[in-house]
């Protein structure tokens, strides 16, 4: 006779259905989650990347100068000071107007110049004698410039030899 055919054993379910459609959910939930602030964060950077430098271009511009080379106040007259400084000037368009302006420019120069020649060595290199300096640079330099408003002094440059 024929023998008689086994019948598969019942497979066993841990979880099942249930679980599958649970990590389902779970894995499409973070990645809707971190895709919402990724693309958040991706778009607030642009938006603040693209404004910030808008904003300073339309209202500011520089005025460069050619490096400054002066003998400082001290008593041995061997300390000077080489730096190279630029004003920042608001609006934008009196920086172009001044630059062009060879007068003005000199008088510039000169109200500067001046100003850095009085200073000592042991006075500049001191965080508070740069502070100082920049302040004077901008209060000299302003009488100089009726018109426009000079926003900061930014040095490229600063070296004073002992």
């Amino acid at each position: 006779m024929s023998e008689p055919t086994p019948t598969p054993a019942p497979a066993t379910k841990s979880g099942g259905w249930k679980k599958t459609v649970g990590i389902v959910l779970i894995t499409g939930l973070a990645a809707a989650g971190g895709g919402f602030w990724w693309s958040r964060s991706t778009a607030a950077h642009e938006a603040g990347a693209e404004q910030a430098p808008k904003e300073v271009k339309a209202t500011r511009g520089l005025v460069k100068f050619d490096p400054f080379v002066v003998n400082l106040a001290d008593g041995a007259g061997t300390r000077f000071l080489r730096t190279t400084l630029q004003l920042v000037i608001e609006p934008s368009e009196g920086a172009a107007e001044i630059s062009e302006n060879a007068v003005q420019m000199l008088e510039l120069r000169s109200a500067v110049l001046e100003l850095l020649a009085q200073q000592s060595a042991s006075a500049l290199v001191t965080p508070e004698g740069k502070a100082a300096m920049k302040a004077a640079i901008i209060s000299r330099a302003q009488e100089a410039l009726e018109d426009w408003k000079i926003a900061d002094v930014l040095f490229s440059e600063f070296v004073v030899q002992f």
